[in-house]
């Protein structure tokens, strides 16, 4: 039995990482609908290592690499992929020249940054409270949420259809990674109301954002996320 309740999590976290896999292989494949369901169970996986893992008291230095080594895959690999995927058409060609690489692999940036924002975060013992940075599972949702809007009824299409916007999403997701801003985060230090603002205008306009918008509403929910942080920034402890 001690050794299910110590290694639970971090079969949890592995199954996290198989999820990333497969997604990433379908990204490749165009099967976006399968990469969504992967991300989707990804996200939970995430969610739930963690949880379990303080449930059972049975956090370890394991684990913690663990899940920053699975999250370079679900949340690291597959958005750099998603652009990689989303340059694919340009080509060489950018502001109308001719370049001695194809574009396509700048997506990959984002891995890299989402590897630096990862083990920056392991290193960083200030964010109990709050993120330092957008984390990369939001980064992914907004990255693939866009891409998978874009593929499915044309939404975004200005964004899409245009290598300069898409090279500004690259630099500015890269940036956001490792930015000093203050993010959200659901965790809580006092359930008094008035110290968990921040939380309830990111709850409650996120609502009414996929009520009206629906499967399009899922990134701008994350753009909103972003805002509301830096509209809060003072209040993030």
């Amino acid at each position: 039995m001690s050794f299910i309740k110590n290694n639970l999590a971090n079969a949890i976290t592995l199954g996290n990482l198989f999820s990333g896999c497969i997604g990433a292989i379908h990204l490749i494949l165009g099967d976006y609908q399968t990469t969504a369901v992967c991300i989707i169970l990804s996200l939970i996986l995430d969610f739930f290592d963690g949880f379990v893992a303080r449930a059972l008291k049975a956090n370890s230095n394991l684990g913690t690499q663990l899940d920053s080594l699975a999250d370079m895959v679900s949340f690291g690999l597959v958005p750099g992929l998603t652009m990689y995927a989303a340059l694919e058409p340009f080509g060489k060609i950018f502001l109308g020249t001719e370049l001695p690489f194809e574009i396509k692999y700048l997506g990959l940036f984002v891995t890299l940054f989402s590897c630096l924002r990862l083990a920056i975060f392991n290193l960083d013992e200030d964010q109990k409270y709050y993120f330092k940075g957008l984390n990369t599972p939001s980064n992914t949702i907004l990255i693939f949420g866009l891409y998978y809007a874009f593929k499915q009824n044309q939404s975004f299409e200005f964004l899409f259809n245009n290598e300069i916007f898409l090279i500004i999403l690259i630099i500015l997701c890269s940036w956001l990674l490792i930015s000093p801003i203050k993010m959200i985060a659901m965790k809580f230090k006092s359930m008094k109301l008035q110290d968990n603002y921040p939380k309830v205008a990111l709850l409650i306009g996120s609502i009414i954002i996929l009520i009206i918008f629906k499967t399009v509403g899922i990134p701008m929910v994350i753009i909103y996320y972003i805002l509301i942080s830096i509209l809060f920034q003072k209040q993030l402890n």
